[in-house]
This record gives C-alpha cells, structure tokens and sequence, in this order.
C-alpha cells in the first residue's frame, strides 16, 4: 500500500548551528494528527511557535469500545500517510533537522490490533521512526507542555486533557510526576459508541469508579487545575463567546473573540452542556454548532458531557486552559536531552509575553506575529554582529550603534509578539490599544515597571508616529538610543512581514561596505536555477519604502530586501 504514495522530498543539508533551534513534534492522534514547529532559545528558555497544523484523519473512526482491540482500516492508513507526507514537506521547507524532530503516537494506535502494519507502512513511505506513547507517557508529556505555558512548577498540578480516544490524568510538582493515569474515554470513541446522553454518562462514570481516580488524586492538595487539548480550549472559547447565553445571533458573531480568560469555571461549563444538548433537538442548533465548532462539531457534545462528568467526580470548581500540551511537552523532552542542564522553568516571564498575545490573538495573528519575531531577531542578531566587528577595532563599523545583549533582544522580540493584539478591536489606532494593554492590568509577570514601559512603547510606535527624541521619558543617553534602534527594528519588521513570500522559511541579514541586505530563502519543490537572487515576492508598498528610509537615517546605511530561491 506504501508504494502508491510519492517519495519524501531529498533531504536538506543542515544550515549554521545557530538557525538550527528549531524543534518539531508530530503526534499521530485519534482525532487528528498535529504537526508542532517551535523556534527556542535554551540559554533563555524563550519558546515560540512557528508553525502549528492540524490534519483531520480520523483513526478513532476505527475505534470501538465492543472489542479487546480495534483494527486501524486501509484507508484510515493511507489518509494517516497522506497527512505525514504534507507534515514532511512543510518540516524540509522550514529545514528542521531530522534529529530535533520527533514522531509520537498515542491511544488508536496505541490500542490497534495491527499497530505493527501500520508504523511500518509509515516507516517504509517517510522513513520515520513512530514512537508509541503509553497513557501514562503521554500524561506525563502532557504535563512538561504545561509548564511551557504557565509558571506553576512550584505549585501541586492536576492536568487533565481530553483526547479522541483517552483522557490523561497528571499530577505534577517541580517538573515531576507525582500520579499520572489514563482512562479510554475520548471524545471520539464516545461519540461514535453512545447516541443517548443519559447511557454515555453512566458509562463515564462508571469508567472513573472503577480507576479509583477520584480517591487517587484526593491523596494531594491540588493548588491549580489546568486543561488542555483541542476539546477543552474550544470548551473555553464557547465560554469566552457566551456561546450559551446567545441563542439567536448569527454564527459569524463567533469568527473572532478577544479577552480570553483562559479558564471557565464549573456552572459555565454546566450552562454549555445544557444548549449543547438543546441543539441535538434542533437543526438550527445543529448548524449553528457547526458554525462555531467547525470540524469539532460532531464530538464536541461528548466532550462537554465527559468534562462535567470529571468535573461532578472530582468537584472541579475551576480549571484553567492551556494553550500548550502534547506537542510541546515531546518538544521540551527533546530539549532535555539536547542541551544539557536544560532549566524547565527557564524565563517563566516569556510565558507571561506568550499567554498575554494568545489571549488576544487568533491563530492567523499570532503566526505573523511570530514571523515579526523572526525578521526582527535576525536584524537585531546582525547589527550586534556588528557591534562585535566595532569593538574587535573594524573602523568599517558604524560609529552610532551601541552594545546590544540578550534582555534588549527580549523585549524586541516580546514587543514584536505583542505588536498586534489590539486587532481584536479593529485596525483603526490598533497600536495604541495595544499599548494600553500592556501598560494595564499587570499582564507581564516578572517585568519591572520600567522593562514593562519599554516594551509597551515600542509597540506603541511600531507604526505610524515616530517616537519623540527623549524617549522613553527620564532615561539615560544610552537607553534613548537603544530604544531608538530596538523601534527601528520593529517598524520594519512590522512593515516588512505581510509583503513576505508565503513558503519564506529563512533569512539572513548582511552586511557590506554599501550597506544591509536581509536575504529571504524562498523554499520550492520545483526545479529552478540554483541560487537565483530577484526582488521581495509581492510589492514593496510606500510604507515599508518608509520605514527603509527611517532604516538608512538611522544607522547610516542602506537596508536592502532580496529573496534567495533555493530548489529544495
């Protein structure tokens, strides 16, 4: 059956070291299958996702809870291929070396008759090697996600995340497990094995009765419930949306939603249970499930019901939600193993930078965020470079520029992340919502007021004004100028990101006697003469024209833009 597919595309040769922290994870799911590209910095413990797909195959189709084992189907298997092959091509063109990537699978294949065919058929169509995760395996994986997003390593933590054929139970203090469980309950399987309510819920609670887990956990003192997985943060969107309260409002109302809280409590998650079942008596609830839940619509009742059901068991007032589980925790186990003396709680602060642009950004937002971060590091990255030829006694070197380190470098790349979460109120000033953002609520843990200032003015004057001269107000010559680089940085990079090529995956910033190049790699799978250099892809409009020219005012250099094409 694996003949009929395609060959993978060659390999890539590996670029410099320094491009090369990038970490993937694929977890092959009963629901879907995920494909997870992250950019990390392990001396900063800086963690941020590049590139996040979901494929739908469906394994747990397959899945019946009448037989000892299930049977993945031929034709679950070639769409099971089909999804890794796309999830290969997009890995080379981001040229994610083969060692820092890592394939896991969890509950249908963990539980499937002819597991052994399938990671075979994979193996002879990829040339990938699938991990199967155990239950506890993948709780405990789980859980190292979860301390990415949220700085509790030194609180008591019950995670709890809902997949198409499992739910996986942790406990978890410091980075480790203290109790960790698997019960086969999924949102899946339940689904397509119950089509009364009423004989689901027995049969979830008898599944909890008999693991015992309620007694089991109630042996700690819990200090924070998290959630994660797709179930539960769309469970927490529907709360965010007041999807419950709103019974006739159009379905578009839901396409964007801001202020997310990240956590619900256990009369909100009631209240969505009761409409999610009013709907099964309606077609017009139907398609309005449909409008909101999008591919999750047909399971997303039996993921609801099973929350409750955990919820009533376990006497869950309150969970919070993660925006990080599975994938991120094989990633950080990666790291682990990869750089020695990784620190878990690395710069718990980012996270605070992470939670605050996802709580007010969708998906789409945050992706261009994240291709801001990636324009502005590699500027900044050169002109340190620069800086370093400057002090090595290169007369070449520019006179104006001062010593740039790693915190400057943080909060350019914090404010690129954050540039753009006042969207969610419309373009219109959106910078300056943006900045009223940051500058209230205490959002930004671990940042002084001072650092908080900072960051929150350079997304301030990310566009349209520039900044005034004295900026920020009160400071020393020195901070004045680097700030007044650090804005120039991220006006371009602002500017710059949406005339970007879609499959621009890398760059590089030079420098020259005439001046800077920042240099796109254009990945393509097509053949082309190798090493073509020809302009940006899209038009360079009047606004990145002018943030060229504040660019060359500046550091007294031009700034050019050039696409590489390179056949991969």
């Amino acid at each position: 059956m694996a003949t009929s597919f395609p060959p993978p595309p060659p390999a890539i040769p590996s670029v410099a070291t320094t491009k090369n922290n990038l970490f993937a994870s694929v977890d092959l799911g009963t629901n879907s299958f995920k494909l997870l590209i992250v950019s990390t910095d392990p001396s900063s413990g800086r963690f941020l996702t590049l590139n996040r797909i979901k494929e739908p195959v469906l394994l747990g189709l397959d899945t019946t809870i009448t037989t000892a084992s299930s049977t993945i189907s031929a034709t679950s298997i070639h769409r099971a291929i089909s999804a890794l092959l796309k999830f290969q091509q997009i890995l080379h063109s981001h040229r994610v070396p083969s060692s820092n990537s890592r394939f896991v699978a969890t509950s249908a294949v963990r539980e499937a008759s002819n597991q052994t065919q399938f990671l075979s058929a994979i193996h002879e169509s990829l040339g990938h090697q699938v991990e199967i995760l155990t239950g506890i395996e993948e709780a405990s994986l789980i859980y190292l996600g979860v301390l990415q997003f949220y700085p509790v390593l030194n609180s008591t933590v019950l995670t709890i995340d809902i997949g198409g054929g499992s739910t996986e139970f942790t406990v978890g203090f410091k980075g480790n497990v203290l109790f960790s469980t698997s019960l086969k309950l999924g949102h899946v399987t339940l689904t397509q094995n119950f089509t009364q309510i009423m004989i689901m819920r027995e049969h979830i609670r008898k599944e909890i009765e008999i693991s015992d887990l309620f007694k089991k956990i109630k042996e700690f003192k819990i200090d924070v419930v998290i959630g994660s997985s797709g179930t539960i943060k769309a469970i927490e969107k529907a709360v965010c949306k007041g999807y419950a309260s709103i019974v006739d409002e159009n379905v578009q109302v839901f396409e964007e939603f801001y202020k997310r809280e990240w956590r619900f409590s256990r009369e909100e998650l009631k209240g969505l249970v009761e409409r999610l079942c009013e709907e099964e008596r309606e077609i017009e609830g139907r398609g309005r499930r449909e409008g909101f839940f999008k591919s999750r619509a047909g399971f997303i009742l039996a993921g609801t019901i099973l929350l409750d059901e955990i919820f009533e068991r376990l006497e869950i007032q309150e969970m919070e939600v993660s925006g990080y589980a599975l994938g991120e925790g094989v990633i950080t186990e990666t790291l682990g193993r990869v750089f020695e003396g990784f620190d878990l709680n690395a710069n718990a602060r980012w996270r605070s930078v992470v939670r605050l642009a996802s709580r007010f950004n969708n998906k789409k937002r945050m992706k261009a965020a994240a291709i801001c971060v990636g324009i502005a590091r590699e500027i900044f990255q050169g002109l340190r470079k620069l800086n370093e030829l400057r002090d090595n006694g290169d007369n070449d070197s520019d006179e104006g520029l001062v010593p740039l380190d790693e915190a400057d470098l943080e909060y350019l790349e914090a404010a690129c992340l954050l540039h753009n979460i006042g969207l969610c109120t419309g373009k219109k000033g959106y910078h300056k919502q943006s900045f009223r953002v940051i500058m209230n609520g205490n959002h930004l843990h671990g940042y002084n007021d001072k650092e908080v200032e900072l960051i929150a003015l350079l997304v301030r004057h990310h566009r349209k004004k520039f900044p005034k001269p004295n900026s920020p107000e009160g400071s020393t010559a020195e901070v004045k100028q680097k700030f007044r680089i650090l804005c120039t940085i991220i006006r371009v990079s602002a500017a710059l990101q949406p005339c970007l090529p879609i499959d621009c995956q890398n760059m590089e910033f030079i420098h020259s006697p005439e001046g800077f190049e920042l240099v796109l790699n254009e990945a393509r799978y097509e053949p082309l003469p190798h090493n073509v250099m020809q302009p940006l892809a899209g038009d360079i409009n009047s606004l990145v024209e002018k943030e060229l020219e504040h660019f060359r005012m500046v550091f007294k250099k031009k700034l050019s833009i050039v696409v590489s094409s390179n056949t991969s």
